[in-house]
């Protein structure tokens, strides 16, 4: 066979493992998800996480076949992940926020759903958590007002879980 036409049932061949993995993964995340009954959110922000982990490798699959050299990958990523990293050092509040988001999703009692009351003397609140994202919690109030609020925020401060969802 020619190298061309190899190249191209490698390609063929990894888009079609990827599909297979993706559509193999979410399922036993979804059914890992009812078994322990994690919430719907939950499981889908891990999908999401593994999808984007399994189209990384994809990706780097491709550029080999199709002949990137191994040592300008490193290049390019090395360099990307440096600038990355000053940026993400210099906006170090961002940083925080995604740390905390993460901490929030993992082990902070209150879930996408709940009514909470943040017990803060200067701006106290009250409502519905709509949404928990990378940088901000969306929580919608009692007289229907959304509210975004930083994560490291929400992480700092006490939180009274009024009802759970």
């Amino acid at each position: 066979m020619e190298p061309l036409h190899l190249k191209i049932i490698e390609t063929v061949l990894v888009l079609v493992g990827l599909v297979v993995l993706s559509f193999l993964i979410k399922g036993t995340i979804r059914k890992i998800g009812n078994r322990y009954h994690l919430q719907k959110d939950r499981a889908a922000f891990i999908i999401k996480i593994v999808s984007i982990g399994l189209y990384v490798a994809a990706g780097v699959t491709l550029l080999f076949i199709w002949g990137v050299d191994q040592n300008d990958l490193v290049l390019f990523l090395s360099s990307f992940v440096a600038i990355l990293g000053i940026a993400l050092f210099a906006q170090w509040s961002m940083l925080s926020n995604v740390t905390a988001s993460i901490l929030l999703f993992v082990s902070h009692p209150a879930k996408v759903g709940d009514s909470i009351s943040i017990l803060d003397k200067d701006y106290p609140l009250t409502g519905t958590i709509k949404d928990i994202g990378a940088f901000f919690v969306t929580v919608e109030t009692e007289t229907n007002e959304v509210v975004t609020i930083p994560n490291s925020l929400l992480f700092q401060k006490m939180i009274k879980v009024i009802a759970k969802h």
